[in-house]
């Protein structure tokens, strides 16, 4: 199993900056993909961002230039920095972790506002 643990979450007035961490514990080792996904008010969950084991990244069009998705394997942590942030980006931001063989791994979710 693989366990992981968002922060970093909050109320950001338009245009500001904020950074998700997410923390991974468990069969850590057997991670491939981690990836970054938000669900706004009223809609589904989208992915925003993900990064393979090797650091390639891809990125919703909408958050492009805008978010840096990296991840730290020696602490096991991955981020999310958001800089000029709109009020379209309200959302539950969740972590999400591929290990193993095809498993899945979800976070709690963490709340971010962008509001002024």
């Amino acid at each position: 199993q693989v366990q992981l643990v968002e922060s970093g979450g909050g109320l950001v007035q338009p245009g500001g900056s904020l950074s998700l961490s997410c923390l991974a514990s468990g069969r850590i080792f057997s991670i491939n993909t981690m990836a970054w996904y938000r669900r706004p008010p009223g809609t589904e969950r989208e992915l925003v961002a993900r990064i393979t084991s090797g650091g390639n990244t891809v990125y919703a069009d909408s958050v492009k230039g805008r978010f840096t998705i990296s991840r730290d394997n020696a602490k096991n942590t991955m981020y999310l920095q958001m800089n000029s942030l709109k009020s379209e980006d309200t959302a539950i931001y969740y972590c999400n972790a591929e290990w193993g063989r095809g498993w899945d791994s979800w976070g709690q979710g963490t709340q971010v506002t962008v509001s002024s």
